[in-house]
């Protein structure tokens, strides 16, 4: 075993996922980072008391690869409650619970009006179909877009327009649902087997305890790299630095740079925007006091998509007497953050009352390149490049954070396997 440590370009959760694998095998390894904290996507901020995730995030719990390798109880996850609060403009406010998790809400989830009594009976055999097969192989099946994959499922629109579309526009960020049936299948059964959830002290906490379990001195911050080959890594400072395997563990701009390819378009990503709102426990939304339900919007040219009161799942989040909301917007390529701000605010003071104008705006997060697209026909892309050079992250695969560990994971078994 060569005593120079593999070189690991990108500290967000496929290289961090890398990195601890390989350490655990007994190689060192060093992880350049670009930015000044580890994470990537995955970061949460401090202003102001408050806690906010770089972008509406969640962790599925059920998700293989985090239950392999991350430490559920140490992070003190806080779980949303399975279902949603959905506002279908002049018809208000409709609620959709997730009987199988909650069996006393069956008769309150038969009778909403979110979709029709065959919409509720179809769940089932979706649910049969996404947990029948491996995970491996849901991604193997001959792939459809989302909508139309509901559709032959016997979906109404009702059902699509008031839930499908809101719901998993949010998951996809695009409202479209071009997103591959595989991976709508995939999320799907993930929904229903596990909790979402966030730790108690936001998302950052996840990278952060994956970068613990390595030893001292293997991440180094503020380390741009300009270019990457087969065993070797210049970084912008101008040092160059030579490795056994060398592993690109970055986002797929990035990436593209990196290896030489061409600049990738816009339509290759999905992007979001994420508006952060303060306000005292007073003027918190009255139908969401404790409900633990992530809001939708069933008009989705508004200015208002998701929202989540972050509180409600996890006090941590914001100081003492305190809330903190969360609007997510999809399908801006450019944000004016005073223009937005001011559209969010206007919409839900119409849902909610005056007190949205006591709301206190801490940040805007635009998010234009916050997931990968992945559409019917997506090609996974090979783990090795070349001899000792290899790439992982959810670009080379489907856009989670289970896809970005899985990878990570599967290059350190090919490094290690010689």
């Amino acid at each position: 075993m060569s005593k120079q440590p593999i070189l690991i370009v990108g500290a967000g959760m496929a290289g961090l996922s890398c990195a601890v694998y390989l350490q655990q095998a007994g190689y060192d390894t060093l992880v350049l980072e670009a930015s000044d904290g580890v994470g990537g996507r995955v970061r949460t901020d401090v202003v102001d008391g408050f806690r906010l995730d770089r972008g509406f995030q969640i962790l599925l719990t059920a998700y293989p690869e985090a239950e392999r390798l991350l430490n559920y109880s140490a992070l003190q996850l806080r779980a949303f409650r399975s279902g949603a609060l959905i506002h279908d403009g002049p018809n208000g406010w409709m609620k959709l619970l997730n009987p199988l998790r909650e069996p006393t809400t069956v008769f309150q989830t038969l009778a909403s009006a979110v979709g029709t009594l065959g919409d509720k009976v179809n769940i089932l055999p979706l649910l049969r179909h996404t947990q029948a097969l491996p995970l491996e192989e849901l991604f193997r099946q001959e792939a459809t877009t989302t909508l139309d994959h509901l559709r032959e499922q016997g979906f109404s629109d009702q059902m699509i327009e008031r839930f499908f579309r809101p719901f998993f526009g949010g998951v996809f960020l695009e409202d479209d649902l071009r997103t591959s049936s595989n991976f709508f299948d995939f999320c799907f059964r993930m929904f229903y087997t596990g909790d979402a959830a966030v730790p108690a002290l936001g998302m950052g906490e996840i990278p952060a305890q994956v970068a613990a379990r390595l030893r001292p001195g293997s991440v180094r911050l503020n380390s741009p790299v300009v270019r990457v080959g087969a065993g070797e890594v210049q970084l912008a400072s101008g040092e160059v630095l030579t490795a056994p395997a060398v592993v690109l563990a970055v986002d797929a701009a990035p990436a593209a740079r990196l290896l030489g390819r061409p600049e990738l378009q816009s339509d290759a990503f999905t992007h979001t925007t994420c508006t952060y709102f303060a306000m005292s426990e007073a003027d918190k939304p009255a139908v969401s006091q404790g409900d633990k339900l992530l809001m939708l919007n069933t008009k989705r040219s508004g200015a208002v998509h998701n929202i989540a009161v972050m509180t409600d799942v996890s006090a941590e989040y914001a100081p003492a007497g305190q809330a903190l909301v969360s609007v997510s917007t999809q399908g801006l390529d450019q944000v004016d953050e005073q223009t937005l701000t001011g559209r969010i605010r206007q919409e839900l003071t119409e849902w909610f009352g005056e007190s949205v104008s006591r709301w206190r705006h801490l940040r805007t997060y635009h998010l234009p390149q916050a997931l990968p697209a992945y559409g019917p026909g997506k090609v996974h892309q090979p783990l090795q490049l070349a001899d000792g050079l290899f790439q992982c992250g959810d670009q080379t695969a489907y856009p989670s954070l289970n896809a970005a560990m899985q990878t990570g994971r599967e290059v350190a078994e090919r490094i290690i396997a010689g």
